[in-house]
């Protein structure tokens, strides 16, 4: 009788190795195909960590010029991600020993050993914005063409005009920013009340005409309109100082118009909207007191009462439960809730217009590269 072909339990031990050499083989493979399995998962991640990262850039520099203090950016240049996976298996067994413990009685043992390692080591290249690009992206101002076509493509009227222009055929705008700040012209705000009405009406509009070498851009206001839009379209012409009759303005930068078939918009750069921006963050009192920041500003008046702020930045001394972003300066916190939804459009609205005032050669884009294999 064959000892070793009948007992149970090298007979398992028998069938069970061709199985195990399987296995282990199946998984020494599949460590070399992990690229396309991370494609998704990379993409996602690092285009919400890229995001991310832009929004708290964009909340500190603001935070950071409500104090004086100087603005960084920095522009992700390239991403380079290096995954590396290795993998150990061994087996061992003894299978067939009959000199065991017990003469004459079959034995059988098998080890297993198992060790894997995988290791990501991203190399993230930012460029500092400084020199002609700082001086491009930052002083440049916002052209009015882009602001027109900022209006036609549905921004609020209102809001648009408060965040970039200085003046309006010379009627004023607030201005919060250290030395220069400034409350609006009492008319301002009568102005941007009727230019929102008209705006929901859909009576004004843009377009580009050709005169002569240049391209110019033309504001338009409808005429057959009804009774109440029509009103505020004359108080409009009369408080810009317009053509009483006239339906074409054409949009110019500048302090004052040259006549009454014109529209001055003298705009703010993206500096400017910054500081002003930041002049309505809400900064801890005891900061004020040690006169390490300006006070906050009153909220100004207008036709229907108090006037909103553009964007409500909130601060504390704990990190926030539930902000859209936060960011830590000077023992505090800074943040925007992520329930406040107008602070949320007009932030994201700021980081939209740094693309309008990009001129010239922009350098190339940010390239993602995540070898993976």
């Amino acid at each position: 009788m064959d000892v070793l072909a009948t007992t149970p339990r090298l007979r398992k031990t028998r069938r069970a190795l061709p199985t195990l050499l399987l296995v282990l083989t199946m998984l020494g493979a599949a460590g070399c195909t992990i690229g396309p399995s991370t494609m998704t998962r990379d993409r996602f991640d690092y285009t919400a960590a890229v995001a991310e990262s832009w929004k708290s850039q964009m909340l500190l520099n603001l935070v950071k010029l409500r104090y004086s203090d100087t603005p960084v950016f920095l522009d992700v240049g390239q991403i380079v991600s290096g995954y590396t996976v290795q993998s150990t298996f061994t087996a061992a067994g003894n299978v067939f020993n009959t000199s065991g413990t017990v003469p004459g009685v079959p034995n059988s043992s098998i080890g297993l050993g198992a060790q894997g390692q995988f290791t990501d080591r991203p190399t993230i290249t930012y460029a500092p914005l400084m020199g002609e690009r700082f001086a491009r992206s930052l002083m440049t101002p916002v052209p009015p063409a882009a602001i027109l076509s900022l209006i036609q493509a549905g921004y609020p009227i209102d809001l648009t005009l408060r965040l970039t222009v200085h003046t309006l055929n010379g009627i004023q705008n607030r201005f919060g920013g250290g030395a220069r700040r400034r409350p609006a012209d009492p008319d301002f705000y009568e102005l941007l009340a009727r230019l929102r009405r008209i705006q929901n009406s859909g009576a004004i509009g843009m377009r580009v005409q050709r005169v002569g070498p240049e391209v110019a851009t033309v504001l338009t206001l409808r005429q057959k309109v009804e009774p109440s839009v029509e009103a505020d379209i004359l108080i409009v012409r009369q408080l810009l100082g317009l053509e009483p009759q006239g339906g074409e303005f054409r949009v110019v930068y500048g302090a004052v118009a040259a006549n009454d078939k014109e529209l001055a918009m003298l705009t703010r750069s993206i500096l400017d909207i910054l500081v002003d921006m930041g002049s309505f963050i809400t900064v801890p009192e005891t900061h004020v007191q040690e006169k390490r920041v300006a006070p906050s500003d009153e909220p100004e008046v207008g036709p229907g009462g108090s006037i909103p702020p553009l964007v409500r930045i909130q601060s504390g001394a704990e990190k926030p439960g539930d902000a859209f972003v936060a960011v830590p300066y000077r023992n505090h916190w800074y943040w925007i809730d992520d329930r406040d939804l107008p602070s949320k459009g007009l932030f994201s609205f700021l980081m939209f217009l740094f693309t309008l005032v990009e001129t010239g050669d922009k350098g190339a884009p940010p390239v993602v590269t995540i070898p993976a294999g």
